[in-house]
C-alpha cells in the first residue's frame, strides 16, 4: 500500500518521506526511532545548580508574553506540579502561547533556580509523566519533516486496516515463542509503555527480520543443492598447472586453494555460486583471472563487473597485461556507460556473435541492448556495492552461467557462514611474497608539524599521498575536520610545490574518475577525501595514508582506507591522528591482518561498519544486529530451515508469499 493513502500525507509530505526511503505503508511502520529519550521526573529540592531538570504539572495561570529587541520573546507562567506551584520562562516560543492553557498537562525540561522557585525551560511538551517517565521515539528525519510529523504518520498508519501490514513469523513459531502479533508489537516498539514491554517487542520484530532473511538464504542453498543444470565443462588439471608455470610470480597457498575450489566448481555439475573473499592487497583478481581463462579454454564467455569505471579500467589493463604471458588469441574488451554510442553499438555486436571471451566493465553489462552468445562465468568485483537485482540481472544474461563474487572487505568466518550461508566461500589470508608492511604511526592533533614533516619527506621523493577527512564540509555543532578546511591547511603547506585536489561523494561519479585518473598519473600529489575513495584502485606511487579524526571510523574502514598504499614496492607509512580512542586505535598498530581487524570491529561496533552504511542491500536490517542480536540469528536460522523442509506447510499463505518474493527479485 502506498504511503501516500495514509491520512495526512499530502503531495509535500510524500516528497519528505520518500527521500527517507519510505514508500508504503510497511515501510513507514517500520521506520524504526534510532534511540529513545526516557523523561524521568525530576526531585525539585534535590537539584543541583544548572541541573537538567524534568517537571510536569498542569498549567496554572495564563501565560505573559514579553517582547524584546532583535525578534527575542519569552513566555512566562505558572506551573502546578507534585512539589508545589512553580514559575516558568521559556524564551523564543511564542507560538505555543494558544496551547498552554490553564489546565493543559505539560513536561517542562531546564534549568531550576531554587531562590526564584523559576524553571528557564529548554522545552516544553504537551503530556504527563504517567508512572514518573514517559518514553519518547526519536526518528531520523530530514529538513522540512519534524520528529512530532513522523511520529504522527507512523500512528495514522497503525490505526489503519492490520491486513496491510505484512507478518513474516509463521503461527506456530508465533505460539512457541509466545509473541505478539505484529500490529501490537509495533505500537510499543513507536509507542513504548515500559522499558520491559518495548524490549519484548524489539525481540519479536527483530526475530521476524532475521527470520525472514534466514529463509531466503536457506531457500536460496537448497535451490543450488538441487541444481544440476549447470554448464558441463571437461578442463584437464593440467591447464591450471601450466598456468601456475607462465605467471611472471608464484601464488600463495591460499590462492592456489582458491583456484582448485573454483576448478572443482567449474568442472562439476551444480552449478559455481561462490564468494572470494580476500584482504586488501592478497591477490584475489589474479584468482579472478585464472578462473576466467578456465572458462574460456571450456568455449564459454566471461563478463566481469566492477562498481566504477576507474575500476574496470584497472582490471581491463590487470587481464590485458597477465594473458600476454598466455600464448591463446584471447579476446578481450571493456564497456563503460561514457563509451559513445558507436563503441557500445560494435561490442554489443561482437558479445552476441562470440568475437568477445572475456568483457570487463560497470552496469553498463547489464543493460537491456547486451547479449552475449554463450556467457558461462559471472564475476563480480565488490559485490557489496551491488544490489541483489544487479547481480541477478547479470547472471540473468546467460543460461545458468556459474558465478563469482569477489569482496576486500574481510568478515569473519562464523558470520559469513551464516549470512552469505547460500554461497561456497574461499578465503585468501595470505599475502603475496614480497609486499612490504604498512608502518602505522598515531599522531595527536597538536602533533600535526611532525605530520607535515613526514608528508613532505615522502613528497620530496616524488611519491603521493592521501589525506582524509570524515566530512566534506561543516554541519551545525560538528568539530570534525573536514575536505574543504583540509584543501584550505593544505595550500598553506604545500600549495606552491604541489598540486592540490579533493574527491568526495557528492561530486558526480565521472568528475571523480577523472581526479582518480590524474591522481593515477601523479599530475595531483595530495588528494583530499572523503572515505569514497575506491577500494582496489591502484595507485603504486602512493606512500602515505593521513587520516584525521581516526577515532571517528571503524577499524575495518581504517584498514580499508590503510589498503590504498603499500601497493607498490615503496615503503608506505599510515598516519591516524586523533586525540580519543587510543586504546582502540592501537590495534592498527599491531596488525595488519584485516580478518584480525574485522574481529575486533565486529565485538566493538556490530555489522554495520563491516558492509558500509546502507551498501550491502539485502544486509541492511532495519531494527536487528548481526553483533547484539547473533543468539536471536541462530535461532531464526534453525526454525527457516526447519519451516522450509517442513512439506506439510507448503500451501501456507506465507511459505508462498516468502518463496515468491525471493523468486521475484531473482527473476
Amino acid at each position: 500500500m502506498d504511503v501516500s493513502k495514509v491520512k495526512g500525507v499530502g503531495p509535500k509530505s510524500l516528497q519528505l518521506l520518500n527521500k527517507i526511503g519510505i514508500y508504503t505503508l510497511d515501510d513507514l511502520v517500520t521506520h524504526y526511532p534510532f534511540r529513545y529519550d526516557v523523561l524521568k521526573r525530576s526531585n525539585l529540592q534535590e537539584a543541583l545548580p544548572d541541573e537538567k531538570v524534568i517537571i510536569d504539572g498542569k498549567v496554572e495561570s495564563v501565560p505573559i508574553l514579553l517582547r524584546f529587541k532583535a525578534g527575542l520573546n519569552k513566555l512566562n507562567f505558572r506551573l502546578v506540579t507534585a512539589s508545589g506551584i512553580v514559575g516558568i520562562s521559556i524564551f523564543n516560543r511564542a507560538f505555543m502561547k494558544a496551547n498552554l492553557t490553564i489546565g493543559t498537562n505539560v513536561i517542562v525540561i531546564g534549568k531550576f533556580d531554587k531562590q526564584k522557585n523559576i524553571i528557564t525551560a529548554s522545552d516544553i511538551k504537551f503530556g504527563s509523566l504517567n508512572n514518573q517517565e514517559r518514553i519518547e521515539s526519536v526518528y531520523h528525519c530530514t529538513s522540512g519533516l519534524t520528529n512530532k510529523n513522523v511520529s504522527t504518520y507512523i500512528n495514522t498508519a497503525l490505526l489503519m486496516n492490520g491486513k496491510e501490514i505484512s507478518d513474516y513469523i509463521p503461527s506456530y513459531y508465533q505460539e512457541k515463542y509466545q509473541f505478539s502479533n505484529k500490529k501490537t508489537a509495533l505500537n510499543i516498539v513507536h509507542n513504548p509503555p515500559n522499558m520491559e514491554k518495548l524490549k519484548e517487542a524489539q525481540i519479536r520484530l527483530k526475530y521476524e527480520e532475521l527470520f525472514s532473511f534466514m529463509f531466503k538464504i536457506n531457500y536460496l542453498k537448497e535451490c543450488h543443492k538441487k541444481e544440476k543444470t549447470g554448464i558441463d565443462r571437461e578442463i584437464d588439471r593440467s591447464v591450471v598447472e601450466d598456468i601456475f608455470t607462465k605467471l611472471p610470480f608464484e601464488l600463495t597457498e591460499d590462492q592456489q586453494k582458491a583456484i582448485w575450489e573454483i576448478y572443482d566448481d567449474l568442472t562439476g555439475r551444480p552449478r559455481m555460486n561462490r564468494l572470494l573473499q580476500g584482504d586488501v592487497g592478497s591477490g584475489k583478481t589474479i584468482v579472478s583471472i585464472i578462473a576466467m581463462y578456465l572458462n574460456y579454454v571450456s568455449g564459454y564467455q566471461s563478463a566481469l563487473m566492477a562498481p566504477t569505471e576507474i575500476l574496470a579500467t584497472q582490471h581491463y589493463n590487470n587481464v590485458v597485461e597477465l594473458f600476454r604471458n598466455i600464448s591463446s588469441p584471447i579476446s578481450i574488451e571493456l564497456l563503460k556507460g561514457s563509451q559513445t554510442k558507436k563503441e557500445k553499438q560494435e561490442i554489443y555486436e561482437k558479445l552476441a556473435s562470440g568475437e568477445i571471451d572475456i568483457i570487463i566493465g560497470t552496469h553498463a553489462l547489464i543493460q537491456e541492448d547486451v547479449h552475449y552468445k554463450n556467457l558461462g562465468l559471472v564475476v563480480t568485483d565488490e559485490q557489496h556495492r551491488f544490489g541483489v537485482n544487479q547481480r541477478a540481472l547479470l547472471t540473468g544474461k546467460g543460461f545458468m552461467p556459474d558465478v563469482l563474487y569477489m569482496s576486500a572487505t574481510p568478515i569473519p568466518r562464523t558470520y559469513a557462514l551464516t549470512i552469505y550461508g547460500d554461497m561456497d566461500v574461499s578465503i585468501i589470508k595470505q599475502m603475496p611474497k614480497g609486499r612490504i608492511p604498512i608502518q602505522t604511526f598515531l599522531k595527536k592533533e597538536e602533533e600535526i608539524r611532525d605530520v607535515l614533516e613526514m608528508m613532505n619527506e615522502e613528497l620530496k621523493q616524488k611519491h603521493q599521498v592521501y589525506v582524509i577527512a570524515p566530512l566534506i564540509e561543516e554541519t551545525e555543532n560538528s568539530d570534525m575536520t573536514t575536505v574543504l578546511a583540509l584543501r584550505d591547511k593544505m595550500n598553506l603547506a604545500f600549495g606552491s610545490r604541489y598540486k592540490i585536489d579533493i574527491v568526495h561523494g557528492k561530486m558526480a561519479s565521472g568528475a571523480k574518475d577523472l581526479i582518480m585518473q590524474e591522481f593515477k598519473q601523479n599530475n595531483i600529489q595530495i588528494l583530499i577525501s572523503t572515505t569514497v575513495i575506491e577500494v582496489g584502485v591502484d595507485v603504486p606511487n602512493a606512500s602515505m595514508m593521513v587520516i584525521f579524526d581516526a577515532h571517528r571510523f571503524g577499524l575495518s574502514t581504517l584498514h580499508q582506507l590503510r589498503g590504498r598504499v603499500g601497493r607498490g614496492n615503496i615503503q608506505s607509512k599510515c598516519v591516524l591522528i586523533s586525540n580519543s580512542d587510543a586504546k582502540r586505535l592501537e590495534i592498527m598498530k599491531d596488525t595488519t591482518d584485516g580478518f584480525e581487524i574485522s574481529e575486533e570491529d565486529f565485538k566493538l561496533r556490530g555489522h554495520g561498519d563491516l558492509f558500509g552504511t546502507k551498501q550491502s542491500g539485502d544486509m541492511c536490517f532495519k531494527i536487528a544486529s548481526l553483533k547484539q542480536d547473533f543468539k536471536i540469528l541462530m535461532q531464526a536460522k534453525k526454525d527457516s530451515l526447519e519451516y522450509l523442509k517442513d512439506t506439510t506447510n507448503e500451501e501456507d499463505p506465507l511459505k508462498v508469499n516468502l518463496i515468491e518474493s525471493i523468486n521475484h527479485t531473482s527473476d
